[in-house]
């Protein structure tokens, strides 16, 4: 049980940290769960289980390293320039168009069930229209994380995947339920799309009648120098190349977009000093995300500690044991209650392979299926990618420019909607039965 409150404590005590501004959230992310590992009687294994963390998103490092280096490449040589021109133009400086788009955008774009992916995708897509019409960015890190929790759960995104390898489900089991609740939560994110888009409009005194012209944004001498208009079709071949890839599970996401880094730059910028000169205007928006993975990675390295005997498995269960058996009738329910709290405080192996198993032989005893069990705890995904274990959030931060109070403010109330949704479909249908 200490172990659990340490646990907790962390995770309040980090998050305190962060929206009181008293540290940043990268020192937060190291000296917070190196403290707490050491309170834990960690001793100096509080390094080693540090270290532990980084290794494990070691996969997840090398690819926003090489994600981020490809989509700077393809921004740099102008490769979205006529899309964004094109967009500017049909939208008319009208915010609601704009919105939209991010919204059916990021849907379709989170199909790969990557987050980085759907991450730089869209940002690098959008970010410059934003700019130009002068739309809050917070709205576009909204809409990428609303669909992309909502598209994360197709089987080869990675809760869904979890879940089937712990409750013996195949794929078209546990993706026809989801599939309802899923085609409606997107639809409500369109909804919400359109509700910004219109709040958008009266802030910036914009209105459907009226036409807009929004000037081009002033680039230097040296950044039109990099573009390469004639390589705009090659680059577009290899970028869907590599997201076809991706998508067809054809090789390792890291190795995927290091090739394509390596093709762009050789193609693009031939010249080693400019590509030297290329890569050193990308690398400060690389490293500020890098060094958020890394601490991320170290938080919850301590966090899971020795193995099964860490804080986070104290949580887990500590999770289980606070359910009463007289909701024995309601546990799938709880189960999906319970999943909320539980992605968000445990990244999804500790959750899924820890707190799950033992839910489910209780659920089992009352009399649930596999397949209610595993939908029940797919649930409080729509709430995972708030937490600030997960590493691809950092990302959206840097590229949207917004702090992590703003990200878990605004966007929670959003996420609630998801929740909802799921929920609602779950008892409707039968998948969240009360026996």
């Amino acid at each position: 049980m200490p172990l659990a409150l340490l646990g907790f404590a962390m995770i309040v005590v980090f998050m305190g940290l962060i929206m009181a501004k008293k540290l940043s959230p990268f020192t937060s992310l190291i000296l917070v769960p190196i403290v707490f590992g050491l309170l834990a009687g960690y001793g100096w294994d509080t390094l080693k289980y540090a270290m532990d963390g980084i290794k494990d998103v070691a996969s997840t490092f090398a690819m926003m390293t090489f994600a981020i280096l490809y989509f700077g490449v393809m921004l740099t040589a102008g490769m979205f320039d006529p899309m964004v021109d094109k967009v500017v133009s049909w939208c008319k400086g009208d915010p609601l168009k704009v919105l939209v788009g991010t919204a059916v955008l990021a849907a379709f774009v989170s199909l790969d069930g990557d987050g980085t992916t759907t991450v730089m995708i869209c940002c690098t897509a959008m970010i410059p229209i934003y700019n130009r019409l002068k739309i809050k960015k917070i709205y576009l890190a909204n809409l990428i994380i609303l669909q992309n929790c909502i598209m994360n759960l197709i089987p080869w995104g990675g809760p869904t995947a979890r879940v089937m390898s712990v409750m013996n489900l195949d794929a078209g089991e546990i993706l026809a339920p989801l599939v309802p609740g899923m085609a409606l939560s997107a639809l409500y994110v369109i909804g919400v799309s359109y509700y910004l888009g219109l709040k958008e409009r009266k802030r910036l005194g914009v209105t459907k009648d009226v036409s807009y012209t929004v000037n081009k944004v002033e680039v230097s001498d040296e950044e039109k120098a990099w573009k390469r208009p004639k390589l705009i079709i090659f680059n577009l071949i290899l970028t869907a190349a590599i997201i076809a890839a991706l998508i067809m599970g054809l090789a390792s996401s890291a190795i995927l977009f290091g090739v394509g880094t390596a093709i762009a730059l050789l193609v693009n910028y031939p010249k080693n000093k400019v590509q030297r000169n290329v890569i050193s205007s990308i690398a400060p928006d690389m490293i500020n995300v890098i060094m958020m993975v890394l601490g991320a990675g170290v938080l919850m390295g301590v966090l899971n500690g020795p193995e099964d005997a860490g804080m986070s498995n104290a949580i887990a269960q500590f999770l289980v044991s606070v359910i009463p058996e007289s909701m024995g009738r309601f546990f799938a329910v709880v189960i999906a209650v319970v999943s909320a709290p539980g992605t968000y405080l445990l990244n999804n192996d500790a959750f899924y392979y820890g707190v799950l198993p033992p839910l489910a032989a209780t659920a089992q005893a009352y009399g649930f299926t596999d397949l209610q069990v595993g939908f029940a705890a797919l649930m409080g995904q729509a709430f995972h990618f708030l937490s600030p274990l997960v590493p691809f959030i950092y990302l959206l931060m840097d590229k949207t420019e917004i702090t992590l109070a703003e990200y878990q403010g605004y966007i929670f109330k959003w996420c609630i909607g998801i929740f909802v949704i799921f929920m609602g479909m779950g008892l409707a249908l039968g998948y969240l039965p009360i026996l």
